[in-house]
C-alpha cells in the first residue's frame, strides 16, 4: 500500500479520533489492559482540539483512498511534544506509523525546534522499538495514577487559582527545574481557568496547569507537588502522571489510595536536562 502523509484539516477529526479509540483501545485490550478512552467521543474531542489549535501541528496518513492514522507537534512552548500517533488496527504493518514520525520530527527540524519529547505506553514494545530507531532515548518511567479526588490541604501551603500576574513567577520556576518554559501551555491554562499555584512562606513555590494527563506540574520540592494534588477537584482517567523515581510522591499517593493504571516511558530527542527540583509531566512530556 503506498502512503501519502498531508497536514490534517478540520474535518479530518471524526475519522482522526474513532482511529485513535480502535488503535489506543486494540493495544490496551491485547495486553490486558482498559482502554484509554472509554468512549469514540472521548478520544475525538482531544484530536478536534489539537487539529484546530493554531500552535498544534497535525498530519494524517492516507493510503487505499482513506485516512490511515495521524500525528501531531504541541509547538506552544520551547521544547515540542509529540502525539498522540494513531494508526488504524487495519493499517498496521505498512510503516504508516514511521511515515506519521517522520512527517513530525521533519517539522521539528524545519523549526529548528530545540527538542521534542514523547510519553510513550511501556507495553507496547514495537512503538519504543520504533522511537528509539528514530533517535530517541529513554530518560525515565511516569505511572498514571487515578482515583477519587482527594480533598486535603496541608498547612502552610495555600493553593490558589493562578492569574496571569503569576506567569513570570511560575516560569521562572519551571526554567529553575528543566532549564527552559512552558510559557504557551501555562498562559492558555491560566486564560481558561485550569491552572493553580501553591504558596508557601509568602511565594509560588508550585503550580499545574491542571492535575490531570494532558496537563504538567512544577514545583520546589514534593511536598508543593501534594498540595497542588490535595487540593485538585478531578484527576480524570487514566489520571496524572508520576515519576517513579520520585518515590516520596508514588508512595504517597498510594498510600492516599490512588492506584496505578499504566506506566508511560518519556523519550526525548534534543536538548535535555535532568530536573532539578519536583516535577510531573503532561503525557506530551
Amino acid at each position: 500500500m503506498e502512503v501519502t502523509v498531508r497536514e490534517a484539516e478540520p474535518d479530518d477529526w471524526q475519522e482522526c479520533g474513532r482511529i485513535c479509540y480502535e488503535a489506543f483501545g486494540t493495544l490496551a485490550a491485547r495486553h490486558g489492559f482498559p482502554p484509554d478512552f472509554p468512549t469514540v467521543a472521548a478520544a475525538a474531542e482531544p484530536i478536534r482540539y489539537l487539529i484546530n489549535h493554531p500552535h498544534v501541528y497535525g498530519v494524517v496518513a492516507e493510503g487505499g483512498g482513506r485516512i490511515l492514522g495521524s500525528n501531531f507537534l504541541d509547538e506552544r512552548s520551547t521544547i515540542s511534544g509529540l502525539g498522540p500517533i494513531s494508526v488504524d488496527p487495519t493499517a498496521q504493518d505498512h510503516k504508516v506509523g514511521r511515515a506519521l514520525m517522520t512527517a513530525v520530527l521533519d517539522r521539528a527540524v524545519e523549526r529548528r525546534a530545540p527538542g521534542v519529547r514523547l510519553l510513550q505506553i511501556a507495553y507496547h514494545n514495537r512503538s519504543l522499538s520504533l522511537y528509539a530507531k528514530l533517535g530517541f532515548d529513554v530518560r525515565g518511567s511516569f505511572a498514571a495514577m487515578y482515583g477519587e479526588p482527594l480533598g486535603i490541604s496541608m498547612p502552610g501551603y495555600a493553593v490558589r487559582a493562578a492569574t496571569s500576574a503569576d506567569e513570570a513567577a511560575c516560569n521562572a520556576l519551571c526554567v529553575r527545574v528543566h532549564g527552559h518554559d512552558r510559557a504557551g501551555e501555562l498562559r492558555e491554562a491560566i486564560a481558561d481557568g485550569n491552572a493553580k499555584v501553591v504558596e508557601r512562606l509568602g511565594r509560588i513555590t508550585g503550580y499545574t496547569t491542571g492535575i490531570t494527563y494532558f496537563s504538567h506540574s512544577v514545583a520546589e520540592t514534593t511536598d508543593d507537588l501534594q498540595a497542588l494534588i490535595g487540593a485538585a477537584a478531578d484527576f480524570g482517567r487514566p489520571g496524572f502522571l508520576v515519576p517513579l523515581a520520585n518515590t516520596q510522591l508514588f508512595r504517597w499517593s498510594l498510600a492516599h489510595d490512588l492506584r496505578v493504571f499504566f506506566v508511560v516511558n518519556m523519550m526525548t530527542i534534543g536538548i535535555y536536562q535532568e530536573p532539578a527540583g519536583a516535577y510531573m509531566p503532561s503525557v506530551g512530556y
